[in-house]
C-alpha cells in the first residue's frame, strides 16, 4: 500500500483561469502542472514574486513544498488564480494568519469577467466607425 501525503488545499479562480494548490510541508519547492515554476512562468520572475506574495507575507516560503494545477484563461489570468488558491490553502492551515492576508487583500477573488460581445457593434460595447461621406 502506498502512504499518502497530508496536504492542505485552496482553490483559486481569475477571469477563465481555475487553479488548485496543495501544500505540503517540505523545504519551499512549488511546481506548476508538473513543472518548475519559473520554468511554467517562462522565465518571468515578475509573476513568480507575485505568486509567492502570500507566503512572503506569511514567513513561510521555506516551509511548504507547493504543487499547483492550472487551466484555462491566459498567464496573467492564472498567476492571480494560484495566488489565490495558496492563500486560501495558507488560511486553511493557519486560521491566524486570515487577518494579515486578507488586510493585504490575497483571500479575495477579483469578480472581473469578459464581457460578451454584442450583435451589430464590434466588441462588447465598441459601435461602427461613423462616416459622414
Amino acid at each position: 500500500m502506498v502512504a499518502t501525503k497530508k496536504y492542505t488545499y485552496g482553490l483559486g479562480r481569475r477571469k477563465s483561469a481555475t487553479a488548485t494548490a496543495r501544500l505540503y510541508s517540505g523545504k519551499g519547492e512549488m511546481t506548476i502542472n508538473g513543472k518548475p515554476a519559473l520554468e511554467y512562468l517562462s522565465g518571468n520572475k515578475t509573476y513568480l514574486a507575485e505568486i509567492t506574495d502570500p507566503l512572503a507575507l506569511a514567513e513561510k516560503q521555506k516551509e511548504y513544498d507547493i504543487t499547483i494545477l492550472v487551466k484555462g484563461g491566459g498567464l496573467a489570468g492564472q498567476v492571480d488564480a494560484i495566488k489565490l488558491a495558496i492563500s486560501k490553502a495558507l488560511v486553511t492551515e493557519a486560521p491566524d494568519l486570515r487577518p494579515v492576508l486578507k488586510k493585504a487583500g490575497f483571500t479575495s477573488r477579483d469578480p472581473r469577467e469578459k464581457e460578451r460581445k454584442k450583435y451589430g457593434l464590434r466588441s462588447a460595447r465598441r459601435k461602427e466607425q461613423f462616416s459622414k461621406r
